[in-house]
């Protein structure tokens, strides 16, 4: 008899997969993932989470706004990676742009209403993989760059936080997860003479 499959056991095989091909969530599955995300953590309610969905014909637009970012950043940027640029959008079946509304001066800190679009984000990669597609989180200078913001409907201080790259993944290899060890730890109170037999975090 097979041994019943724990509730985290799907969450606890997400991966990041970069090599995805048609097809893209969309409908009831698309509005899930989407719903995910909207589920986010959220101090102060104030739902800083704004999503734009790149798909179809649009991907070529995207593709050309990034180049010219790149391009408008550094005007010996190399042909081969302005191509790379363009080929990713076009090949990637769905883009979803995240991004977080920015209230300044808010109580709530700016860093957590950014941390909030990045928990949105989160929650729609772990939706897309329980799903059975593929994801992954893409930042980089042009997530950054005021230029692709602008493009995207991101005025200052709003930003992008990133790329969620959905599709359906070509193939997947387990991925190697690190030990826990490594990165959790007992507190049992302020490092004082021991700092040296136990290094910060």
């Amino acid at each position: 008899m097979l041994a019943p499959q724990h509730p985290l056991d799907s969450l606890l095989s997400r991966q990041s997969v970069g090599v995805l091909e048609e097809p893209a969530p969309h409908g009831a599955d698309l509005d899930l993932i989407l719903d995910a995300g909207l589920r986010a953590p959220d101090h102060g309610r104030l739902r800083p989470w704004r999503f734009v969905l790149i798909r179809g014909d649009a991907r070529a637009a995207l593709g050309d706004c990034l180049v010219a970012a790149a391009t408008a950043r550094d005007r010996r940027a190399p042909t081969s990676q302005l191509d790379r640029y363009r080929a990713w959008a076009l090949r990637t079946p769905l883009l979803i742009a995240v991004g977080a509304r920015i209230r300044p001066g808010h109580p709530v800190p700016e860093i957590e209403q950014v941390l909030s679009a990045g928990a949105a984000a989160m929650n729609m990669l772990n939706a897309v993989h329980m799903l059975g597609y593929g994801g992954m989180w893409v930042t980089g200078a042009n997530t950054y760059d005021t230029r692709v913001n602008t493009a995207l409907g991101f005025q200052a201080p709003s930003r992008l936080v990133g790329f969620l790259a959905v599709g359906t993944p070509k193939a997947t290899m387990p991925a190697e997860r690190p030990e826990r060890h490594a990165h959790v730890i007992e507190w049992n109170g302020p490092l004082l003479a021991d700092t040296e037999a136990r290094p910060p975090i």
